[in-house]
């Protein structure tokens, strides 16, 4: 008989273990009653794998942090050698954010690492915790390596994952990429997914908090992304342009004086599943000629994370190369040269 393979569960809190408070909102339960919550949602757990809950984090993922990322990438690297695979309970609010941190800072990835969390908490009777929570066991101790998602009926790459819905149970999309795979009464995975690898993983923690995140609208005064400049601590910028991403000339000024002041500027589409093709209108060649980083297909979360992590690790005239550089499926380079 086949050994069972052996999971680590990373406990960071969420709405999967949250309880009614006396106003009625829900809030994150004493550390021993949340554990206690999340083993209770499906005691048959040790039918799928040995596994094991380990402490990291009992927060509402709002107060998720960079400083979260880099402990949760630690407690993987710890326990790398101990075990088949890896499961993160996390609150959705910024599980995408998670995902994309793990993506980048865990190179070498030759096991899965799968989150998920849910959106009704797991004591009610309604609940989507104990489907996603079996779901992710399932695919952690499948032959498989890099970071997913699952939620509902979906299975997506953690470096395009982006929270769509709110309320939905179905909450995540995949950004501009196909799922990875779908839960129907067995596991579909794409055939392009990488199997297990043997291998040291590498651990690149760090991440600069310190960017800004713009999104524009029709008369935005080019003046406000001025004053950011004009703030010490600002490393980064990320704007969420128009369509394909396009900026109205008014900005030039503004990236004239971004360049200047070495501090780069990334340009996305505020279409969810958009990508930037800067060169196809003048309004967008004209930015990238003042300096301007194009995000291409890569999503928000992904690129508000990759700017972070290449502000920590490499000096200004390394970024441009970074964030068009692809780590962990997050850019289709083949856009780069059109």
């Amino acid at each position: 008989m086949r050994a069972k393979k052996k999971v680590l569960v990373l406990f960071c809190g969420g709405t999967i273990i949250m309880k009614k408070g006396r106003d009625g909102c829900l809030e994150v339960p004493a550390r021993p009653e949340a554990v206690r919550i999340l083993r209770a949602i499906e005691p048959r757990l040790p039918e799928i794998a040995d596994f094991r809950i380990r402490y990291v984090e009992n927060i509402d993922s709002t107060n998720m942090t960079p400083r979260n990322w880099d402990r949760i990438i630690g407690e993987i690297g710890r326990h790398y050698e101990n075990y088949d695979g890896f499961v993160i309970t996390h609150g959705t609010d910024t599980m995408a954010y998670t995902a994309a941190a793990l993506s980048l800072g865990l190179g070498n990835l030759g096991k899965p690492v799968v989150l998920t969390g849910s959106q009704i908490p797991g004591w009610e009777i309604d609940t989507d915790a104990r489907r996603n929570l079996v779901n992710a066991m399932k695919l952690a101790v499948r032959d498989l390596s890099g970071v997913y998602v699952v939620f509902d009926e979906r299975i997506i790459r953690g470096s395009r994952a982006s929270k769509a819905s709110e309320s939905k149970l179905d909450a995540f999309t995949s950004v501009n990429v196909p799922d990875a795979g779908e839960i129907r009464v067995g596991v579909r995975l794409d055939r392009s997914l990488p199997c297990r690898a043997p291998g040291a993983l590498v651990l690149r923690p760090g991440f600069d908090p310190d960017i800004a995140v713009s999104t524009l609208t029709p008369g935005a005064d080019p003046g406000d992304l001025i004053f950011l400049l004009n703030n010490s601590r600002i490393r980064g910028i990320v704007i969420q342009a128009y369509g394909t991403g396009n900026i109205p000339y008014d900005f030039d000024a503004f990236f004239r004086l971004a360049r200047k002041s070495r501090i780069p500027v990334v340009v996305t589409s505020q279409c969810l599943h958009g990508m930037t093709q800067m060169k196809s209108y003048d309004v967008g060649r004209r930015a990238l000629k003042l300096g301007v980083i194009e995000g291409y297909d890569q999503s928000l979360e992904m690129l508000t994370v990759k700017l972070m992590w290449a502000l920590k690790r490499y000096p200004y005239v390394k970024v441009r190369t970074v964030m068009m550089t692809d780590f962990a499926g997050e850019l289709d380079t083949s856009y780069l040269n059109q």
